[in-house]
């Protein structure tokens, strides 16, 4: 009997306590309530549309990236065996085509290429490409000048792809480049006076060329 009233007493405060609250106090229980509602809904869609955000950006890179390297496969196919022949000046829009040189104050630089590379030759005169050609492999090309001080540079490679971007120069930019087996040599500058300067460029086992190392900045 006693545990009885305890209970009836308790059930008696709780309703009054629930009889204690205004109309106008519990208005803006349920206000608050459905505000917390209404910012919970909003927090959820602003995370669902994150999450559908990240989803769609991680499927337009796997997208590109599955284009691009569809891109370079073709573009690999269609230039991996691609030459020029000897002599052909592939950057002449920029330096020019070869002028050639006679009488007694000219001199010639020879360059004959391995049996197993292409080679693209650049040669300048103070720091400015004045001559450059294409040599396939095992080939021999002869640059006729006017004496002076020159400084000759070798880019070697396989697949010739005329649209591979190289650099950009006071022309403009510089484009035409090996697909494979990029090697950049040079030797020092040199004068020439009335003579022969002649290269016969070997490729050594671990792939360079019996010159000192140059990039492409520097070379063309």
């Amino acid at each position: 009997m006693q545990h009885y009233i305890k209970g009836l007493v308790f059930l008696v405060l709780i309703a009054f306590f629930f009889s204690c609250e205004s109309d106008e106090a519990r208005r803006e229980r349920l206000a608050r309530e459905e505000q917390e509602r209404i910012e919970l809904v909003k927090r959820q869609k602003a995370e669902e549309a994150e999450k559908a955000r990240k989803l769609e950006e991680e499927r337009k890179k796997e997208a590109e990236r599955i284009e691009k390297e569809r891109k370079e496969k073709a573009i690999y196919e269609k230039y991996i065996n691609n030459t020029l022949r000897t002599g052909a000046t592939p950057y002449a829009y920029c330096y020019g085509r070869n002028r050639s040189c006679s009488g007694s104050r000219c001199s010639e630089i020879s360059v004959r290429t391995p049996s197993t590379s292409d080679v693209l030759v650049t040669i300048k005169s103070d720091g400015e490409v004045v001559r450059h050609a294409f040599i396939s492999k095992g080939s021999t090309y002869k640059f006729k000048l006017p004496n002076g001080t020159y400084q000759p540079f070798f880019y070697y490679g396989k697949g010739w792809n005329p649209e591979k971007v190289m650099k950009q120069s006071k022309c403009g930019t510089i484009k035409g480049g090996f697909l494979e087996r990029e090697v950049f040599g040079k030797d020092s500058p040199q004068s020439l006076v009335n003579n022969i300067l002649s290269y016969e460029l070997i490729l050594t086992q671990n792939g360079n060329f019996s010159t000192r190392p140059s990039n492409s900045s520097e070379a063309l």
